[in-house]
């Protein structure tokens, strides 16, 4: 495919997850030899996320709908990742504008678009439900403001062939075994219901478990457990089957890497989730909760399709305060299973930036 020049728009939300995304979908685009322009309303995350950035990646500062400068003309595509909302007068801008208008002496940072418009992209969130599949490709045509006139993609990620897939590295596929001496439990959450009685089975427990807590909500989480407990049962944890590792914020590489060499990760959103899929190891999810409840179909839906055994569902609806079930037991070996079998059924899939590319030509071949 052509070079073009990529503007992805994203809005922080939530530690995180939505910039973790759309820098994951920058990177992957430029090794590909894209031209990307990376336009966020807080990057202070890339200072950790990605302290050595990457080569085609320009990260610049936008606050939603707020008028772009006026010297940046669009590039040949746009990306709305997840809603957030941008100015469509300055997305209608080259819509009038001529060839030459389009290329400016630096290649770099704005290629000519041999399309009247830009590619106009409304990157969803990831789901298993069906109308992912359903909506995915659709056209938006935009029926008022100065786009009038534009239209506007639906791509929806998501877990079958007829989505638009998952973003998936080339080389992301091994990693080191977990040590066997110990069980080694990564942990990246809110602040599940379930998390005190899962750290009370873990401190009982005859096999002597490492919890690797991620930065952020979880963290406090924890820190808020063991403070409780010290103060009113202080031998919980008195034979030290439980150790606690407090992790900082790392790079999306090693954090990816740590997951492989655990023997269960706790995930959390959706860009954790793709990369436990991604590791072949056993997961528990940790949906983002909504306040219509519309999160539990949501979780229904994925368990579907992972085709996890009763237990695993069990821990799923209780870890995510959907049930008033006790814990069942962790079944690594089982759950390990599960996750491999369907990271080998998204792995007959096309990953979704090559999905997105296809994409895009497909609709400036055409003139939309």
């Amino acid at each position: 495919m052509r070079r073009l020049t990529w503007d992805i728009f994203c809005r922080v939300i939530d530690n995180f997850g939505d910039i973790g995304v759309c820098w994951r979908l920058s990177s992957e685009l430029a090794s590909r030899g894209q031209a990307v322009r990376l336009w966020v309303d807080d990057a202070s995350a890339l200072a950790w996320m990605a302290p050595n950035g990457c080569s085609g990646v320009e990260v610049g500062k936008w606050q939603p709908n707020q008028p772009m400068p006026s010297d940046t003309q669009p590039g040949d595509v746009v990306v709305e990742a997840f809603g957030c909302e941008i100015d469509d007068a300055w997305i209608a801008m080259n819509s009038a504008a001529s060839p030459a208008d389009s290329m400016t002496a630096n290649s770099s940072k704005s290629l000519k678009n041999t399309a009247k418009n830009p590619v106009w992209i409304n990157l969803e969130y990831l789901s298993a439900e069906s109308y992912a599949a359903h909506s995915h490709g659709l056209p938006s045509p935009v029926m008022a403001g100065a786009a009038l006139g534009m239209t506007k993609w639906f791509f929806y990620p998501g877990f079958t062939k007829d989505t638009g897939g998952l973003i998936r590295e080339p080389d992301g596929f091994s990693g080191p075994e977990p040590a066997e001496s110990q069980r080694r439990i990564s942990l990246f959450c809110y602040e599940p219901p379930a998390l005190n009685t899962l750290m009370e089975r873990l401190a009982s427990s005859d096999l002597s478990t490492e919890l690797l807590v991620m930065p952020g909500r979880g963290q406090k989480a924890v820190q808020a457990i063991i403070q409780s407990k010290n103060a009113h049962s202080p031998s919980w944890n008195m034979r030290k089957q439980l150790s606690i590792n407090e992790r900082a914020y790392m790079p999306q590489p090693q954090y990816d890497q740590l997951l492989y060499r655990c023997d269960l990760n706790f995930v959390r959103g959706e860009d954790s989730l793709v990369r436990a899929l991604w590791a072949g190891r056993a997961f528990v999810w940790q949906i983002y909760p909504q306040q219509d409840g519309a999160h539990a179909a949501k979780l229904e839906a994925f368990l579907d399709w992972l085709q996890a055994p009763p237990d695993l569902r069990q821990f799923h609806r209780v870890w995510n305060g959907l049930s008033r079930l006790s814990l069942p037991p962790i079944e690594v070996k089982a759950w390990q299973e599960c996750a491999l079998a369907a990271r080998n059924r998204l792995l007959t899939q096309r990953d979704l930036v090559s999905q997105l590319l296809d994409f895009v030509e497909e609709k400036r071949n055409l003139g939309i």
